[in-house]
């Protein structure tokens, strides 16, 4: 029988020893954990750790997590009692805009699949007695939520892998990572070395540290959280035994930024109420020398005195009380609030599993161990893929700013479309500042800053009116953040003509012998077609789950253009690219603008020395030409559904190109429009946006895709999954609602009679037919007629399965 690969865990944390649990419950079972300190409360994260889990997320990902967690812990045996008590979770509201949140956040439990209840005041105090009755406007009741004993939970799993053969090795400092220049070979500790094929860095705040060592960059900060247990509270004398220690549901009162819970005839407090408080790492352990817990630092008593007063103000019966024990334990945040997960890719074997809070360990641990031994994991990581972040998040004040923002909106309300204000303005199209010239509101995404919508088209919006269409009334949450000037765009851009900076998108240049070869082997679609073709294809990874959509324009024999979605895409490209191939991020050098609509045609002709009509420049087809004196390449990709192109220019012709385009336009009315505008008339049209409406979850046909798979093209990444799947369960759909008014943002629960089915992924409202159009995944035997509801932050929503694409089903206002 074949030895398993040799793996070393660095860390015996709730990570770690989660990690060493489920890679030997696979088989492979010569795994070694090593930890600097004893087991098992070596000092890090989980040492100190509440063990508060609250399962509800607004990522599906995440709460699959911590679903998980609760689920593997809750069934766990440890001598010293249980590992996860189920006492429910408790979440409180004190103001009108925290219960609409949590109308909101009861939508996402049931689109994830989670049990839970909007409560009345009176049904909270039942739950909780201590809590205030006149402080609360109500709750949000998630009963399979409670109590983690991460030592026990750690503990236990450890021993069980160490049952199968694993190793525990405490008080083992990691000094250095062995490799051979291509992949690593072992650790190199005081006690001397580890040979290993598979290194997993799983040491919490230390890992940005270790993961240096091999030119890693992981943008998480170890911050300091305060916690406090209280002196007796009468309240709670008799109520608990030792054995059980808590039986109120954990309670968060995140107006105030605070949570608590049950310790005996005690309370816990923990609070985000403070000011970030990072922390030194190259001084963490000279400055905690004398301390048992180097992750444990000296409470500051001035920080939590905000906190205790809005604690008493919740729970009355704490002002007989005091804090007895308290301090500020380190935890790992990142820059955008998710874990870190992945291989490194200039070092094959290195693997991160970093900033996992106790709540999502478990399921964090089972995809690292699925990913390391299948080559996938079952369910979809982009949003903790350690090729995520674009280079400016790895900068040493991106990652210290936007990690103590993270912070500090832990407890937050952020709305969909809210931003960071700092370290704004970063990356910008050579169109910026002609934009700010016409009053663009800007998004940000990718560092980017990205047109939402023009103040210039105010007047437009008047015009809406004069063509008998209305503009939605919408509510201030849905207002937020939004202007109805987009749908003046939008309605623009169908009746005549807009342009819309397209720079923003990823771009990736593949040339090289073999180039042809190599993407017909990475993608779904045929693009081994003649110079000049431009195909729609998708990455899929080994399961078949699609990774990424491309647009692939073929500019010469072996000389590519790859529309792309983010970085993991040029890391998937890379890793797998053959000798003589060569992969180029070349987003950064380039400028685009898409220019559409019906009097397109009439725009551009004029500049361009080469015939644009329909039969000389055919839909998906690319050339290398001129617009006056700037060489362009022009695709003719429409991703709003209208004549046009997307015209390509290096960067530096970029002022150039936006105002002769602009000049030229002036006569036919052309105007710029923004991204909210993009976006609706994309949803009208029936397209899709990778990592909002599908994700490596689905597969293509469940996502309207199919028609971008050539399987008798011959073999390709996923080939072999597709071939083998069975008809999905689920498919990605149009619904159309009923209300003129009604706005969804995405991630609502959709529903049939009085059972949930399934779940909004975006939505946009159409000026063509005067209605939201929101795309959602729905049980595939759902008709087209078809009538579902939709949960909206306490309204609902009725709404109509319809055909697709909604708008232009003939394709006929592309293909003129």
């Amino acid at each position: 029988m074949p030895r398993t690969p040799r793996v070393v865990v660095i860390g015996a944390g709730i990570v770690g020893t989660s990690l060493a649990d489920e890679l030997t419950a696979r088989g492979w079972t010569d795994v070694t954990v090593v930890d600097r300190g004893p087991l098992f409360a070596t000092g890090g994260s989980t040492s100190h750790a509440p063990g508060l889990v609250f399962q509800t997320n607004p990522s599906k990902t995440m709460t699959v997590f911590a679903r998980y967690t609760v689920e593997k812990f809750a069934a766990l045996q440890h001598p010293g009692g249980w590992a996860f008590n189920p006492v429910g979770g408790l979440e409180v509201a004190t103001t009108p805009e925290r219960m609409a949140d949590l109308h909101r956040k009861a939508g996402w439990a049931q689109s994830w699949g989670i049990d839970g209840r909007l409560l009345t005041p009176s049904e909270c105090v039942q739950l909780h007695p201590l809590v205030d009755r006149d402080r609360i406007l109500g709750g949000f009741h998630t009963p399979a939520d409670g109590l983690a004993k991460a030592l026990r939970a750690a503990e236990a799993q450890a021993r069980r892998a160490e049952a199968r053969g694993a190793t525990l090795r405490p008080h083992t400092e990691v000094l250095g990572i062995l490799d051979d220049g291509r992949r690593v070979t072992g650790i190199r500790t005081a006690d001397g070395t580890l040979d290993a094929d598979i290194v997993v860095c799983a040491a919490g705040f230390w890992g940005a540290q270790l993961a240096r060592q091999v030119g890693l960059v992981l943008p998480l900060v170890p911050m300091a959280h305060q916690y406090a247990r209280t002196g007796q509270i009468a309240e709670l004398v008799g109520r608990n035994t030792e054995i059980a220690e808590a039986g109120l549901p954990i309670l968060r009162h995140q107006d105030q930024d605070l949570y608590f819970r049950e310790h005996g005839d005690r309370l816990g407090i923990g609070s985000y109420m403070h000011r970030p408080m990072p922390v030194d790492m190259t001084t963490l352990l000279t400055d905690t020398a004398g301390e048992a817990m180097p992750s444990m630092l000296p409470f500051t008593e001035e920080d939590f005195a905000p906190a205790w007063h809005a604690a008493t103000d919740l729970i009355p019966a704490l002002r007989d009380s005091k804090v007895e024990e308290a301090f500020n334990g380190i935890f790992s945040f990142t820059t955008d609030g998710f874990s870190i997960m992945g291989e490194h890719r200039d070092l094959a074997g290195f693997w991160v599993a970093e900033a996992v809070w106790v709540t999502h360990s478990a399921g964090v641990a089972r995809a690292t161990a699925e990913w390391i031994i299948e080559g996938t994991p079952t369910i979809d990581t982009h949003e903790c893929d350690l090729y995520r972040f674009e280079d400016v998040a790895r900068s040493p004040r991106f990652i210290a700013q936007t990690s103590a923002q993270a912070f500090v909106e832990v407890y937050d309300v952020i709305h969909p479309h809210q931003y960071r204000t700092a370290l704004r303005g970063l990356r910008t199209s050579p169109f910026y500042p002609r934009q700010c010239e016409l009053g663009a509101s800007f998004y940000e995404g990718g560092g980017w800053e990205r047109p939402a919508w023009y103040g210039a088209n105010d007047r437009l919006v008047q015009r809406l009116f004069d063509d008998g269409l209305a503009v939605p009334h919408r509510d201030e949450w849905a207002a937020r953040n939004w202007s109805p000037i987009s749908i003046a765009e939008a309605h623009w851009t169908r009746e005549c003509v807009a342009m819309y900076d397209m720079t923003p998108l990823t771009r990736y240049e593949v040339s090289g012998s073999g180039a042809a070869a190599f993407l017909q082997q990475m993608t779904t679609n045929n693009v081994d077609k003649s110079v000049g073709s431009v195909t729609y294809t998708l990455l899929l990874d080994e399961s078949g789950g699609i990774r990424s959509d491309l647009t692939v324009a073929r500019l010469g024999p072996e000389h590519f253009q790859v529309g792309a979605n983010s970085p993991m895409d040029f890391d998937w490209l890379s890793r797998r690219k053959p000798p003589g191939v060569v992969v180029r991020d070349i987003t950064g050098g380039t400028c685009c603008l898409g220019v559409w609509g019906p009097r397109a045609r009439e725009v551009i002709a004029p500049l361009c020395p080469d015939n644009l009509s329909h039969k000389a420049f055919a839909y998906f087809r690319a050339m290398h030409t001129h617009l006056g004196a700037i060489p362009v390449v022009m695709m003719r990709v429409s991703y709003v559904g209208e004549l046009g192109w997307e015209i390509y220019a290096g960067a530096e012709y970029g002022a150039a190109l936006w105002d002769l385009i602009d000049e030229a336009g002036a006569a036919h009315g052309i105007i710029p429009a923004g991204r909210i505008a993009f976006n609706s008339l994309r949803i009208e049209k029936g397209y899709r946006s990778w990592g909002t409406d599908m994700t490596a979850e689905h597969r293509p046909a469940a996502a309207g895709l199919d028609f971008a798979v050539r399987v008798d093209k011959g073999d390709f990444v996923g080939r072999q999954a597709l071939l083998t799947a069975g008809s999905p369960d689920a498919t990605l759909r149009s619904i159309v609602f009923d209300d003129p008014d009604a706005a969804v943002l995405g991630k609502e629960p959709v529903s049939v009679g009085d059972t949930c089915v399934g779940y909004v992924t975006s939505a946009g409202y159409s000026a063509t037919i005067g209605r939201t159009i929101a795309y959602a995944w729905l049980p595939a035997g759902l008709v087209i007629g078809e009538t579902v509801s939709v949960a909206y932050r306490g309204v609902t929503y009725s709404a109509t399965v319809h055909a697709e694409p909604v708008v232009d089903p003939d394709m006929s206002r592309i293909k003129r």
